[in-house]
């Protein structure tokens, strides 16, 4: 994806729940309509930063997976 993304964080390598705290902690720095890019390993955080997105006024621009990771482009609300 070819956003201008402000912020990218790798958290390859860490497990549930700490991908989606990092993340948060990320978009708390944020000013609104920043792009934060994350890539995580853990399955687990499909589901959580779905969810997170849809109970947050944050919006997943796209999301990519492939056999390691898992890729998220987050704009913050």
């Amino acid at each position: 994806m070819n956003a201008n993304v402000d912020i990218e964080l790798d958290l390859s390598g860490l497990e549930c729940p700490m991908p989606l705290l990092k993340a948060k902690l990320a978009l708390n720095g944020m000013a609104s309509a920043q792009v934060l890019k994350v890539v995580a390993t853990d399955p687990g955080s499909e589901k959580d930063f779905h969810l997170f997105a849809k109970q947050s006024n944050h919006e997943i621009l796209n999301f990519e997976k492939d056999e390691q990771s898992y890729v998220y482009w987050i704009r913050k609300g």
